[in-house]
Parts: C-alpha cells; structure tokens; sequence
C-alpha cells in the first residue's frame, strides 16, 4: 500500500487523469521533434551554402538575434530565460555540429 491508501496497479481517476495528460506530453513531444528536425534540415541547406561560399559556421551576431527572439518568445509562453538559453544553446551548439561536419563531408 501508499501512503495514500491505494496498492500499485490500482486504477483511480489520478490514474486516468496521468495518462490522459502523457498522452498529451508524448504527443507534444513528437511534434517537438518534427519540429526541431525540420530545422535542423534547413541548417544542413544553410551549412552546404556556408560551405561553399567558405563562410564560417559560427556567426556570433546571428545567434544572439536568434538568443534574443527566443527568450521574448519564451516569455510569452512563461518559460524562464534560463531556461530558453539553456535550450537555444543547445539547438546551436548541434546545428554548428552539423555545419561543420558538412564542410569535411559535404
């Protein structure tokens, strides 16, 4: 038993009111990803570009616009700026990932 009296495996309205709710996140989460490959495949298509015209792949103005744009949007969905950063960083730090492998590999 729970602190709260019910055994594991035992079904109560929480129980259906969780799966509902991830059923939601997985599905959100799926959607993420789409997303972020979609843009993922734009960087490719920019990092061919880049590579051929012998531009760097850090472009260090353009990112904070980027850093920028994302923590006001952020905020209008009530994420952190912590947060944004940390995420944007992220995405950054994979897509000079891709670029640079694109000019030793194109």
């Amino acid at each position: 038993m729970l602190a709260g009296g019910h055994a594991w495996g035992q079904t109560t309205g929480s129980d259906a009111f969780l799966k509902e709710k991830r059923a939601e996140i997985d599905s959100l989460d799926k959607q993420l990803f789409e997303v972020l490959g979609a843009r993922e495949r734009v960087v490719k298509e920019i990092g061919l570009y880049k590579a051929k015209n012998n531009i760097p792949s850090l472009q260090a103005a353009r990112f904070q616009q980027v850093l920028d744009k994302g923590i006001e949007a952020g905020k209008k969905e009530g994420l952190s700026a912590e947060f944004v950063t940390e995420l944007l960083n992220a995405i950054h730090k994979e897509s000079l990932r891709i670029e640079d492998a694109l000019k030793t590999n194109p």
